[in-house]
């Protein structure tokens, strides 16, 4: 690896004049200065050494689109698996390690990168600055993700080659599975395998912390002057909340993850020979507030969007706000919810139960204040409206049920069954996911100048909100069955063996409708991008009608009708390629419709 960055840094040192330009944030030109260019380089050497908000959000785009395909891929594969009660495709050893790569995969290389795709694009134009408060940080943070993604699957990677086999630890790499005293090349829990993920989790944490870093001081310092604390748009709010909960948590992380390598590698004692709690307590002291930095900037995302297409403005601004920031700091009290099956102090227990019920209140707040905003309203059902409505729908089947998780004598029974995950993925795919859907459908005509086709659009939304709860609330009932999590066979001598696998087969069912929905949505944004014609309406959402012609806008208005491509040159208005031309008669618009 030291190689390669070494032999990438000596090519770039030989490009005559790489970093002759200036990012454009504003969408203005810049004229000369200190040697600088206003023109970008074009091609390949744009991509790799831009250090635009713009540009820098579509690479975490298309990046974690394709983590999430990956992932998508892996549980395809374990759910094919759970068909049948024994083994039938893949096997307990292959299925374990799809298992630990999808969970880290989806979350740090998925959730966490989608997030930071629409912070970079939207939150400089949103609160009408010229670019990120550290341009070339924010480029270096983006590029230590793909060798930490290299690192993560890298047991994936060299299996066919040596006998390194892939980690087999499940996601929170718990010890003393994860410590894997003793050499065993073989071993997907004592190999290298997991040594790479290791490293490859402690960079991505790294890149997480430096991009959280640059939203505060994005948010701080480069705000327009018409834009205060008081009328800072509630997205923006949620990315800086979250960006705080990252410089809190993921040290902690980095640190665990730095005395796990030490143990494995060089003999320390952290967590080898009872240290298993330790690692708990500091695995979840970074693990709870995850679930708030992937969900907080979502939940911002359905605060900006459903009040656009409600015809209304947000219901309660300011306790929305408050509630965001209450969720921030309660978010650390809550970890060892966890831990409730591992003999921890009943007293302790009762504490973290009680902190636990209370986080319920700030989101509970949120969930009202969105149908609040939509009671009354002139809803218009458009692709970002609907896929708002599903988010809101599924967070609250993932909310209620992790108020029972929350409760010790409820957890004591459904802890590590099929409840949990059905709980969970309610909040990462029918939350995060489906907001993120929001935003992706919503900006679409900004950032491509096209738009998208509406009919591929709508099945997209029905195929994965009818496909997530099938699959996870069949998870639900699994685990009133006693169904465990992480396991590859269900083989069982008694129990409710047949109807387990009806529920599983359910929820294969549901997994796969999710593919085909997903399959649907990559084929429309791609064709959409390279083949729709170009719009040229400043407003296709008609937001003008109800005063929510926000500053992005605004900023898009601008870049239209002063007709300037990315790089600043005059020409026929034309946006990322696309042709010019008057579509005012032959398009419609969701809004329109």
């Amino acid at each position: 690896m030291g190689l390669l960055l070494v032999g990438v840094a000596a090519w770039l040192s030989r490009l005559e004049d790489w970093r002759s330009y200036t990012p454009v944030g504003g969408g203005g030109a810049v004229g000369r200065e200190s040697g600088y260019s206003n023109e970008k380089p074009s091609g390949l050497i744009r991509w790799l050494t831009t250090v635009d908000h713009k540009d820098i959000g579509i690479l975490y785009g298309v990046f974690a689109v394709i983590t999430f395909v990956v992932a998508g891929l892996m549980v395809t594969l374990m759910r094919t698996e759970l068909l049948t009660p024994s083994e039938a495709i893949i096997g307990p050893q292959f299925y374990n390690s799809m298992l630990t790569s999808h969970g880290i995969t989806m979350l740090f290389l998925f959730g966490t990168p989608i997030i930071f795709a629409f912070g970079n694009y939207f939150i400089p134009l949103l609160i009408g600055a010229d670019d990120m408060a550290f341009p070339r940080v924010n480029s270096i943070a983006f590029w230590m993700l793909p060798p930490a993604t290299l690192l993560i699957w890298g047991g994936f990677i060299v299996v066919p080659f040596t006998d390194i086999q892939p980690a087999q630890t499940a996601w929170t790499m718990y010890t003393p599975l994860s410590a894997g005293v003793g050499s065993g090349t073989q071993s997907g829990t004592a190999g290298l395998g997991v040594d790479y993920m290791l490293l490859g989790l402690h960079l991505s944490g790294i890149s997480t912390t430096m991009g959280a870093i640059n939203f505060i001081a994005t948010v701080f310092t480069e705000r327009g002057e018409d834009v205060s604390w008081a009328n800072l748009d509630i997205f923006s709010w949620t990315v800086l909340t979250q960006a705080g909960l990252i410089l809190f948590a993921f040290p902690v992380l980095g640190s665990a993850l730095v005395m796990l390598l030490l143990d494995r590698n060089f003999g320390t004692t952290f967590f080898v020979g009872g240290g298993a709690i330790l690692w708990q307590h500091l695995f979840w002291f970074f693990g709870h507030p995850e679930v708030y930095i992937l969900a907080l900037p979502p939940m911002g995302l359905l605060s900006l969007i459903i009040p656009k297409f409600s015809g209304r403005k947000l219901f309660g601004y300011k306790f929305v706000v408050y509630s965001t920031l209450a969720i921030g700091v309660l978010s650390f009290g809550v970890w060892a919810h966890h831990m409730f099956t591992t003999g921890i102090d009943p007293r302790l227990r009762a504490s973290f139960m009680a902190v636990s019920l209370a986080i319920a209140i700030p989101s509970a707040v949120k969930v009202f204040n969105w149908i609040t905003t939509m009671w009354g309203g002139d809803i218009r059902l458009t692709a970002p409206m609907l896929f708002s409505i599903g988010a809101v729908s599924n967070f609250i089947i993932g909310g209620v049920t992790g108020v029972f998780l929350a409760a010790v004598p409820v957890d004591l029974t459904l802890h590590a069954t099929y409840y949990v995950v059905g709980h969970f993925h309610y909040i990462v795919m029918g939350l995060i996911g489906f907001a993120a859907f929001a935003g992706l459908y919503y900006w679409f005509p900004l950032y491509t100048g096209k738009m998208y086709q509406k009919t591929l659009a709508r099945w997209h939304f029905w195929l994965s909100m009818v496909g997530t709860n099938l699959t996870f609330f069949s998870m639900l009932f699994l685990g009133y069955l006693g169904m465990p999590r992480r396991y590859a066979t269900y083989s069982l001598s008694i129990g409710p063996q047949g109807m387990m696998q009806i529920f599983h087969q359910v929820a294969t069912l549901g997994a796969f409708l999710i593919l085909v929905g997903q399959a649907i949505w990559l084929w429309n944004f791609v064709q959409s991008w390279f083949e729709a014609p170009t719009i040229e309406d400043t407003d296709p959402w008609n937001l003008k009608e109800t005063n929510q012609f926000t500053h992005e806008w605004r900023w898009n208005e601008r870049r239209i009708e002063t007709a300037l491509t990315d790089g600043g040159e005059e020409e026929a208005a034309r946006t990322d390629g696309g042709e010019a031309m008057d579509v005012e008669d032959d398009t419609t618009t969701d809004a329109e419709e």
